[in-house]
């Protein structure tokens, strides 16, 4: 169930229990896609057309080769939906940073396993559920899936990237579904409420392809705020 309560003035949800870990099929806007002139538009759009959750991407330059926006955009979005607020910290020193976008109202964090983000992965996932938000980890398309194994009981939510990060557009990597597998499997033998996430490349045709091997999650960007009817691209998703 979700409860709301106040951080820093804002209104945000805190998931715990059955209402975070349902596995039915998430469709999570990209807001990086979205036109950022007219953002409370977009937003309540994609909100409109049946978004489940919304999610944001954070780049610093450093981890990744590129800048997005930080925690200011994040208590923006905040202000203009109740969706869940998925928030992937593609940055150096998660950890440091991860006070304000708790404070900005994310609801999900997911930071990276890769050594060049610079943290206690450990420490921070722990960090990130004390503080009561869904507790994410991702791994990039060269990194092994051996990465993340002793971590998968510390989290809610495991993101499997199908594209290298950074940038938008590029052509989803079929091989990726191997790690998608592996986590569907983990996830069935202990029988754990792990959400299984996908980004990169997401259209109808690579949703039903990761929906097969186990994803739960799809996030996409230019093929819902791309298109002109964004309930009907969410629908193709899904596969409805």
């Amino acid at each position: 169930m979700a409860e709301e309560e106040d951080v820093g003035g804002l209104a945000r949800r805190r998931f715990a229990g059955e209402g975070f870990f349902r596995m039915k099929t998430l469709v999570a806007p990209s807001i990086l896609a979205a036109d950022f002139s007219r953002l409370e538009a977009e937003i309540h759009r994609a909100e409109e057309a049946g978004a489940d959750w919304l999610h944001l991407d954070i780049m610093d330059g450093h981890f990744v080769d590129n800048i997005s926006f930080g925690p200011g955009v994040v208590a923006t979005v905040r202000k203009h939906t109740k969706l869940l607020l998925d928030v992937h910290l593609m940055i150096e020193h998660p950890d440091h940073y991860l006070p304000r976008f708790l404070e900005a109202g994310a609801n999900s964090i997911t930071v990276h396993v890769e050594p060049e983000a610079k943290h206690d992965v450990a420490e921070t996932l722990n960090a990130i559920r004390a503080a009561g938000c869904g507790a994410g980890l991702s791994l990039n398309p060269a990194t092994p899936f051996e990465a993340i194994e002793t971590h998968l009981k510390n989290i809610d939510l495991l993101l499997v990237m199908t594209v290298h990060p950074g940038f938008g557009g590029q052509a989803f990597r079929p091989e990726m579904m191997e790690k998608v597998r592996r986590a569907r499997d983990w996830r069935e033998v202990n029988q754990a409420p792990l959400h299984i996430e996908v980004d990169g490349g997401i259209n109808a045709e690579t949703a039903k392809l990761s929906i097969q091997n186990g994803a739960n999650i799809l996030v996409a960007g230019t093929s819902i705020f791309r298109t002109p009817d964004y309930a009907k691209a969410i629908r193709d998703l899904r596969g409805e």
